[in-house]
């Protein structure tokens, strides 16, 4: 998994996306910041980029495609999977059947709630970036 790789977050609120894209940048992360209003156009963007992304960000409740459906899609698709890309929900409203779902039958690894202040979202932010720069992920092989 390449560290340098992008950040993919898909969020369809702006206010959320500044708010984000701040806490990233504040907590030291260099990656660029790609983002999608949805998934279908997140898994586009995924199916066809020669990048490999560091980590994706994406909240649950988006237009055209929830976040869950959204990655069903992710899973079912051999090449993406394949990718092991570290994949967290990070949603205003979280619901036990969402959680459920995410951990049972999905390869999720993370789901949060937004937080209230600004200050708990850049730790929480900061708590995932740092993991994951020294989490050991598969290598991508990449056929002959």
């Amino acid at each position: 998994m390449p560290k340098n790789g992008p950040i993919v977050i898909i969020e369809d609120d702006m206010d959320d996306r500044h708010i984000l894209s701040d806490a990233l940048t504040e907590t030291g992360a260099l990656n660029e910041l790609i983002f999608f209003e949805n998934g279908p156009d997140a898994f586009e963007y995924l199916k066809t980029t020669s990048n490999h992304p560091f980590l994706i960000f994406c909240d649950v409740n988006l237009p055209r495609q929830n976040g869950i459906e959204f990655k069903r899609e992710l899973d079912a698709d051999p090449e993406l999977r394949a990718m092991s890309i570290p994949f967290i929900f990070y949603t205003t409203y979280v619901s036990q059947y969402a959680v459920n779902e995410a951990y049972k039958n999905m390869t999720v690894q993370g789901f949060f709630q937004k937080n209230n202040s600004y200050k708990e979202l850049k730790d929480v932010v900061k708590i995932i970036i740092d993991y994951w720069r020294i989490c050991r992920q598969p290598q991508l092989l990449i056929p002959d």
